[in-house]
């Protein structure tokens, strides 16, 4: 299929994409103003941020086109472009997000930050709702346990991806630690945030799902 036949046939699929991963990488930066902990992924994504001083943005690139470059090599079937949608600006956007909060609101009292936490969990869910029903692709670190579960038969997917978070979350306390951070810390990247973006995403997930992506696309 030619290129502007795929867009056009995809269009509203594309734009369901692209808003997805911008309201999720928003999400994201008000969850690190939270500092009550992130998702599994990006609480190894922290703990890498702190650790080597490069742009986060840039860092989160970096990072995404190693676990491309797995994908790529051992199954192709999930990778799509919002795979790369999300590769080359959640990063970034979440990055911009985050110093702008820190602009706004530089010592946020402990209301705040809860209340960071509770709209960063809604706005999160309502983004991977758009972003996964649009179903043209998942992020490089989605892909890494979808390959491990459904072409490597370790497991059943849930319990390959509760694995995986949890040596997401190890490995990112441990950098944290590594570059010079309290231990004291750790629940700023791996804390309240996380348990509930484990355990309860999903039935929120697909609440926006039944109620605003599905019609969206006419389901």
């Amino acid at each position: 299929m030619k290129v502007k036949e795929y867009l056009k046939k995809n269009r509203r699929r594309i734009m369901m994409s692209l808003c997805g991963v911008i309201i999720c990488a928003v999400s994201v930066g008000v969850f690190k103003l939270a500092a009550l902990g992130v998702d599994p992924f990006q609480s190894f994504m922290a703990g890498l941020d702190a650790l080597i001083p490069i742009e986060f943005g840039t860092l989160y690139v970096i990072v995404n086109a190693i676990l491309l470059l797995f994908s790529l090599i051992v199954d192709r079937h999930n990778i799509g472009i919002a795979t790369f949608i999300n590769l080359f600006l959640l990063g970034y956007i979440t990055q911009f997000t985050f110093d702008l909060l820190q602009k706004w609101i530089p010592d946020p009292s402990m209301i705040v930050r809860i209340l960071c936490l509770t709209i960063g969990i809604v706005v999160i869910c309502f983004g991977s709702a758009l972003y996964m029903t649009a179903d043209l692709g998942v992020s490089t670190y989605d892909a890494v346990a979808i390959v491990m579960s459904s072409k490597w038969k370790l497991g059943k997917f849930k319990y390959v991806r509760i694995c995986t978070d949890l040596v997401c979350v190890v490995i990112g306390c441990i950098l944290f630690v590594m570059a010079g951070n309290a231990i004291g810390k750790i629940p700023t990247i791996a804390g309240v945030g996380t348990i509930i973006t484990a355990f309860f995403m999903g039935p929120l997930i697909d609440f926006f799902n039944e109620k605003f992506a599905k019609p969206l696309l006419g389901k």
